[in-house]
Parts: C-alpha cells; sequence; structure tokens
C-alpha cells in the first residue's frame, strides 16, 4: 500500500548536522570537534562491533582504505600519550579533552610522547600491514569502554527540515 501524498508530505526529513570544515577546531557545548583521520575519500573497509564483554571478541574500531605513506591527521586536539610499537604495530594513541582516546594504527609516527596535537595536524604516516591492502584502524574509547568513532564526527544536533504545507481531506 503507497501512502497518500497528504501522508508523505507529514514526514520530516532528519538531517544529522556535518561538522564545519573550518580550519580552527571548535567546541561544541562539552564536545570537542572532530574530523577523519584520514584524507577523503573515506572508504569503510570494517566497521565498528563492539564486544559485549570487556575481553570478548569484536572491532574496537574502524578500518578506513588507504594506501601506504598517506598522511595520518589528529581527529580532533590533545596531546600525544604513545607514539611507537605496540606487540610489533606502530600506533600513535591520543588524549582528548574529557578523557577520550583515540588509537591510530599501523602509523608510522611523526609526533612525540606529551607533544600537543591539534585537529588536522600530521601525526604519522599510513604503513601497510593491518588489511590485505593498507588501511588505517582507528579507535576510540573514554573510561576504558570502546565507542564507534564515527560518532565522533558529528555533532550530533539533529535539525528537522520544514515540509510543505499539507492540507487533510
Amino acid at each position: 500500500m503507497n501512502p497518500s501524498p497528504q501522508l508523505s508530505a507529514l514526514v520530516m526529513t532528519l538531517m544529522i548536522a556535518a561538522p564545519a570544515a573550518a580550519a580552527a577546531p571548535q567546541r561544541l557545548g562539552n564536545r570537542p570537534h572532530f574530523s577523519w583521520p584520514l584524507p577523503k575519500p573515506h572508504e569503510l573497509v570494517r566497521p565498528f562491533i563492539p564486544p559485549l564483554t570487556p575481553y570478548g571478541p569484536g572491532h574496537r574500531g574502524i578500518d578506513i582504505a588507504g594506501w601506504t605513506d598517506r598522511p595520518v591527521l589528529a581527529a580532533g586536539d590533545g596531546r600525544v600519550i604513545h607514539a611507537g610499537p605496540v606487540v610489533n604495530r606502530p600506533l600513535v594513541s591520543l588524549e582528548h579533552p574529557g578523557g577520550l582516546r583515540t588509537t591510530y594504527e599501523p602509523v608510522a609516527p611523526s609526533v612525540t610522547r606529551h607533544q600537543r596535537v591539534h585537529r588536522g595536524d600530521v601525526i604519522g604516516h599510513l604503513m601497510a600491514g593491518h588489511c590485505p591492502t593498507a588501511c588505517l584502524h582507528w579507535g576510540a574509547h573514554r573510561a576504558g569502554t570502546y565507542v564507534d568513532p564515527r560518532r565522533l564526527l558529528s555533532s550530533g544536533q539533529v535539525r528537522l527540515l520544514p515540509s510543505p504545507p499539507i492540507t487533510l481531506s
């Protein structure tokens, strides 16, 4: 059954406001402003799959397609808390305001521990080894709970778009 044009007109479109591409970082309420850690295109190779238990199986981040030596960017303002190997995997980990931490691997770091970085700063270059083709694993967690890093990319503000006037008969 197809809905009537009047019923269709009642439907409002929800749109998540995309973050502005401003050069200077912005704060939206208490949330820092984040952007993608790789330049476009943003092709998702593997999505976030939250673990059911702290040590259970899952995918604690997302994998974004890339190529070797591509610059990896700080997704938000923060401080480098690790830049180097962890279990033979080179990675960079940043701590952001509010206790959020983001990780980027495999990355040949161009930053050092305790260094301050701003959103969009180059923190290293993508290396081969994580996916069959080069890809960046980008993870995020707060207080030991992993979160889908794509949720950092939206302001969280929902806007309702106006619908055309309707007449009910």
